[in-house]
């Protein structure tokens, strides 16, 4: 999935961290929810302005920042 259209980074908001949209929402809350056990759905129906390209655009963005994380390591 290409996400870049998706994940922005602006320096002023939420301290730099990636967001959706260009909206106050972070790429780490969306995995934060996952995580601590929230559905898709449900995050769908508390975030009426987030769509499931939204969630699937924060997960690709993880395991490639993920990916880069290791390669740089190696």
């Amino acid at each position: 999935m290409n996400y870049h259209d998706i994940i922005t980074i602006e320096p002023g908001k939420r301290g730099g961290n990636p967001c959706i949209r260009g909206m106050r929402i972070t790429v780490y809350d969306i995995l934060e929810y996952l995580a601590g056990g929230m559905s898709e759905t449900e995050i769908l129906e508390d975030f009426s302005e987030l769509t499931s390209e939204d969630i699937k655009a924060c997960l690709a963005f993880a395991a490639d920042r993920e990916k880069k994380l290791f390669v740089v390591s190696l």
